[in-house]
């Protein structure tokens, strides 16, 4: 008996005489009864997929399996060939918006020039640079004109960071080297100042004279970037009431206050001493007819000459350096009533020295020096670095309405 691994298809065919009868055949004798019939076997050609599917003792499940495959199979297929007709259906759909696109430019009257490229710098905008809300008034008793800076909306980013740290500067054109700056107002494109400042001007100076607001980016290592700019004429306002309107700003303009330069210090306070360090590193934007550049450092102690420091005189005119450090003993209990005076004096033309602009620091000073101030007060132990415009030296000395010089007691008095 064959094992199944040996089966093979086998045919069988009729049964074949022997050799005598097929003779005797021939011979046209009717066969011999007694001949004898041998088989014969053939083998035929083997089918081989057939055959070892038939042979193989398959599970039960087998079947299953293969129906379960061959059905993610023909699923997998038709989700693809879906996702490829959508796709295709969705680039064809697209074909006819861009080319609509790209033709905008070659049909006249179908569209407008903003829809073609964005609005940049356009003359029409009616806030390209932001507003300003301002107050004015006028008082005929004492002959000042009051501005009052609300706030400000719409600013344009001054760097690459979206926002801006504004302030404003105020002055009046007929006084050139007097202005008025506010605080500063740390990341924001919509600041609100709420500040006031005067200034005295007669009737008869009003017609001819110029309200020039410039809205600055505050940095504090480098020159502080101008934002936008007004430039109200007092002739045209009618100063008898109260105004308060919005005003457009324009751009920067490049008329400034008149500049006296700029010098760079730095302020430390220690609480737990009382030591008040000021170090004083360089000026810049000196006039070239200056010699021999110094500092002075001068403390105020309620409105009175109290202590005073210099450095040495150095000969680069336009941008010497100093780097020279000064300190002062200053009780916790007395710093909101001292006043820091920084000054630069030069020998100017005729050979004597005489203060170039001054800088003042303190609770009644205003704008960037107020703003540097509060900084070291609020980060003690810490030196705060900053650069600052000098005023001309009549316009600080007013403001301090200094009073004769302190005298304080000697020891053992």
């Amino acid at each position: 008996m064959l094992h199944p691994r040996d089966w093979q298809t086998t045919v069988t065919r009729p049964l074949q005489p022997s050799p005598a009868s097929q003779q005797g055949r021939e011979m046209g004798r009717p066969p011999d009864p007694h001949s004898t019939l041998v088989p014969v076997r053939t083998t035929a050609a083997p089918r081989l997929t057939p055959d070892l599917i038939a042979g193989l003792p398959w599970p039960h499940w087998a079947p299953i399996a293969v129906a379960v495959v061959a059905g993610i199979l023909v699923v997998s297929c038709l989700l693809c060939a879906i996702c490829c007709c959508c796709r295709h259906g969705h680039r064809h759909g697209k074909k006819p918006r861009d080319k609509e696109a790209v033709g905008l430019g070659g049909l006249p009257g179908t569209t407008t020039t903003h829809l073609v490229q964005p609005d940049v710098d356009n003359e029409g905008d009616p806030k390209p640079w932001g507003r300003l809300l301002l107050s004015l008034q006028y008082d005929f008793g004492s002959q000042e004109i009051r501005v009052g800076l609300k706030q400000a909306a719409d600013l344009r980013p001054g760097g690459p960071g979206g926002t801006a740290d504004p302030y404003a500067r105020v002055s009046l054109s007929t006084q050139a080297g007097r202005w008025h700056e506010t605080r500063v107002h740390r990341g924001t494109l919509c600041p609100v100042f709420d500040e006031t400042c005067c200034f005295h001007a007669s009737p008869a100076e009003l017609p001819r004279s110029s309200l020039q607001v410039q809205v600055l980016d505050f940095r504090r290592f480098s020159r502080h970037e101008p934002l936008g700019s007004l430039s109200l004429p007092l002739g045209a306002v009618d100063l008898q009431h109260v105004l308060e309107l919005w005003h457009q700003l324009g751009p920067p303009g490049t008329a400034e206050p008149e500049q006296t330069g700029d010098l760079c210090f730095s302020l430390r306070y220690t609480p737990g001493s009382g030591r008040l360090t000021v170090v004083v590193l360089e000026a810049r934007g000196l006039s070239p007819t200056l010699a021999d550049p110094y500092v002075k450092v001068q403390l105020m102690l309620n409105q009175r000459k109290w202590k005073k420091r210099k450095t040495q005189a150095r000969k680069g005119p336009a941008a010497p350096y100093f780097n020279e450090a000064f300190a002062f003993l200053v009780p916790i209990s007395q710093v909101q009533s001292v006043d820091l005076v920084l000054a630069v004096w030069a020998r100017g033309p005729q050979f004597r020295a005489e203060p170039v602009g001054k800088v003042l620091l303190g609770a009644r000073a205003s704008g960037q020096p107020l703003q540097h101030w509060a900084d070291m007060l609020a980060h003690p132990r810490r030196p705060i670095t900053q650069w600052h415009h000098l005023r001309p030296a009549r316009e600080v000395d007013r403001a301090l309405a200094l009073q004769p010089r302190l005298r304080l007691p000697l020891p053992g008095s």
